[in-house]
């Protein structure tokens, strides 16, 4: 297995290699890449190594009124270990410490997970239940932003174009009134961890001091070419106790839930089963 490297160490490089390169890909942790090149040898490819590029918006991680917001290059094992986070948005410290092992959470990185746009990504999942939007800076310097939602665009697709790098991932605050959430990351798998998701449910719901939900985001995954959020399902939800749901209520959330789902039929699991796990998961949440 053979391709080139080169080492940026500023944003500036990167972008000019991105500018000059022809056929590259980008690595961070890499925990994905060389798997992939290991059964998949890519001639004449080029390797952008992102893990030297100092620069604390690719790196590191901000809180403002807005919400918070991660580099892309912020490591799964930052997020764990990230109080803030794991108060917050518990759900997106649960996605991280579900991630493979506690070597690879190392160098895991946020960005690295989007982009290689897994429909069982773990860290995606929980992202996209927090409605996170996505920077995108080109090789002009100037940037776009995505909703997460929308950056997926297939399996293993996404909507970068070949002279954008995806730079930080913006978390939106908690609803101003929000007095809890119930927020977490429900991975069903053949093995604990070191397993992709056979499925996977990402939720987080806000409510008010009455315990009423103000806001609601609801994602799955490992059920559908992309990781998507259950619209219909999180508007179901405004406006309820969450400790009153009913059983009725439940179902129909459930319902909603797998509307979203178009499973497929592999060596993991059939079609049928994700489906039954996901309705069943799905209302286990309020329990």
């Amino acid at each position: 297995m053979e391709f080139n490297i080169i080492n940026p160490v500023s944003v500036k490089e990167l972008l000019g290699a991105v500018k000059k390169e022809k056929h590259f890909r980008f690595g961070a942790g890499c925990t994905d890449l060389l798997m992939e090149l290991r059964k998949k040898p890519d001639e004449g490819l080029t390797v952008i190594n992102l893990a030297q590029v100092k620069d604390n918006s690719f790196t590191g991680i901000k809180k403002s009124a807005k919400g918070i917001r991660m580099g892309a290059m912020f490591t799964a094992h930052q997020i764990v270990m990230n109080e803030e986070l794991k108060k917050t948005f518990p759900v997106l410290h649960d996605s991280a410490h579900n991630l493979a092992s506690t070597q690879i959470r190392q160098v895991a990185t946020v960005g690295g997970n989007l982009c290689t746009a897994s429909p069982s990504g773990d860290i995606a999942c929980a992202l996209v239940a927090l409605r996170a939007d996505c920077e995108l800076l080109n090789t002009t310097q100037k940037t776009r932003t995505v909703n997460i939602s929308t950056f997926f665009t297939g399996v293993r697709q996404t909507a970068l174009k070949p002279n954008e790098v995806l730079y930080g991932i913006s978390i939106p605050a908690n609803h101003k009134n929000t007095k809890n959430n119930y927020s977490g990351f429900i991975k069903v798998g053949t093995r604990r961890s070191m397993e992709c998701s056979v499925v996977s449910l990402a939720y987080h719901i806000q409510v008010n001091v009455e315990g009423k939900i103000l806001k609601a985001g609801v994602a799955i995954g490992a059920s559908a070419p992309t990781v998507r959020l259950a619209e219909s399902a999180c508007d179901f939800l405004i406006g309820k106790t969450f400790k009153n749901i009913t059983q009725k209520e439940k179902e129909e959330f459930a319902d909603k839930v797998l509307s979203y789902a178009s499973p497929i039929t592999d060596i993991r699991a059939t079609a049928w089963y994700r489906k039954e796990v996901l309705y069943n998961i799905s209302k286990s949440i309020f329990e």
